[in-house]
């Protein structure tokens, strides 16, 4: 008789690798995909930023800075300041509750 030897428990029946494969979809994949698109764009944006308010600006002092700039092209101070931060750390949690 098949089965498990005894005092092994049964495992439990996986799906095909095409079934596993599916569970998170290619809409996650397209997800992913634009969250590093943004998160691209954010980092050109920043060093763009970094342009007119150098690293070395405290975000007050940068703030003033980019004032001007931003409202010209229509981009959210804090969104160019977080852009900044992320160009200046590379670290994607700058950007969260402004660009991501």
């Amino acid at each position: 008789m098949r089965g498990s030897p005894p005092g092994r428990p049964r495992r439990p029946h996986r799906p095909a690798s095409a079934d596993r494969r599916s569970a998170g979809g290619p809409t996650a994949a397209v997800l992913r995909r634009v969250v590093d698109d943004l998160a691209a764009h954010s980092h050109a944006i920043g060093d763009l930023m970094l342009e007119v308010a150098p690293a070395y600006l405290s975000d007050t002092d940068a703030a003033d800075a980019l004032a001007l700039l931003c409202e010209e092209i229509g981009e959210p101070l804090e969104h160019s300041l977080a852009a900044r931060r992320y160009a200046t750390s590379g670290d994607r949690r700058a950007l969260r509750g402004t660009v991501l």
